[in-house]
């Protein structure tokens, strides 16, 4: 149904990626949307050691035989250090993942240009995910593979130029040559043919698949995801340099009103801590953590199977692109 420079170089069904989420992507949750048609993903951060990481990717491969994405998050960490990072990107490449996403800093500048051309030997391809032109020419220039354009409709992260999903794709679209991958405000057919028509040739979302039955995370996190609207979001943390998007609540309130009285890292960091993130994720209070999803939880209304919502996004997509040719009146 669909041919796009996404699913030619993985030999995927549909450009349908899912995005890096902290405690989430596990292998049950990537390989059911690789299963799907799509592209699952692993994120690395979840996995402390080299063993349990090694675990992860077999566990993952037993349920899929189909390619998935591996997130390397390359940030500041009160947990993590450069050895994990480092340890990630050696063991994708003696495994030879399908791909990686990047995030944070390019890996030219925090692991050096040598991790680059290790990936390039074990045929691991690499998308660097950002928001704005400077850095996916910069990604492009140094021989990553594509780019994950990320606007700040985004849950998790956005770059604080603070531009657009429907501004920043086709900025960067028009400016490099590798292929582009969407990412902020996708959470249905719809998005996915806009997506199309700017110039992407493919899209990736996190927030929708955490509203699926694959997804292991406390229902109640499910339900209000549905219960929310895209206006429910806020960014927050631009004190800290590394602002975020995420769910309105007790705990975003208190982040915020310190940040608007000048408190310190001391204070924000037990406040945006992981460790609240995990708790949360499992025990279904909502309030009590910083939650990381996006504006598109405005377009979530159900909780499908990732085959259920990959289907139906396929062919939404296919019917809006069909609906938008008819509007044309040939002369």
């Amino acid at each position: 149904m669909f041919k796009t420079t996404i699913t030619e170089m993985f030999g995927i069904q549909y450009p349908i990626l899912c995005g890096a989420m902290m405690y989430l992507c596990k292998p049950k949750l990537c390989a059911a949307v690789s299963n799907a048609g799509g592209m699952g993903n692993l994120t690395a951060g979840i996995w402390d050691t080299e063993a349990a990481f090694r675990q992860a990717l077999e566990e993952t491969r037993k349920l899929t035989s189909k390619p998935f994405t591996v997130n390397i998050t390359l940030l500041p960490s009160v947990r993590l250090n450069p050895e994990n990072y480092q340890m990630w990107v050696r063991v994708c490449a003696e495994e030879k993942i399908a791909a990686l996403e990047i995030s944070g800093t390019p890996i030219d500048k925090a692991l050096g240009m040598e991790t680059i051309e290790m990936l390039k030997k074990a045929g691991v391809k690499m998308f660097h995910k950002v928001g704005s032109v400077r850095h996916a020419v910069h990604a492009e220039k140094v021989g990553y593979d594509g780019i994950y354009a990320a606007g700040v409709e985004e849950g998790g992260h956005p770059l604080n130029d603070d531009v657009t999903t429907m501004l920043l794709t086709p900025r960067i679209a028009e400016s490099v040559k590798i292929p582009v991958v969407t990412v902020g405000g996708i959470a249905d057919g719809r998005s996915l043919a806009a997506a199309l028509v700017l110039g992407a040739q493919g899209v990736m979302m996190a927030s929708r698949f955490i509203a699926t039955q694959e997804c292991e995370v406390h229902e109640a996190i499910k339900q209000e995801l549905i219960n929310r609207q895209e206006n429910e979001t806020v960014l927050y943390g631009q004190t800290t340099g590394l602002q975020g998007r995420g769910l309105r609540n007790k705990i975003i309130s208190e982040i915020m009103a310190v940040e608007k009285r000048g408190g310190g890292l001391d204070e924000l960091i037990p406040l945006m801590s992981g460790l609240r993130v995990k708790e949360a994720w499992v025990s279904g209070d909502v309030e009590s953590a910083p939650l990381m999803v996006g504006q598109s939880i405005g377009l979530i209304r159900d909780i499908p199977t990732c085959r259920e919502l990959l289907d139906r996004m396929g062919k939404e997509a296919v019917e809006y692109l069909d609906k938008a040719r008819n509007m044309i009146q040939k002369t």
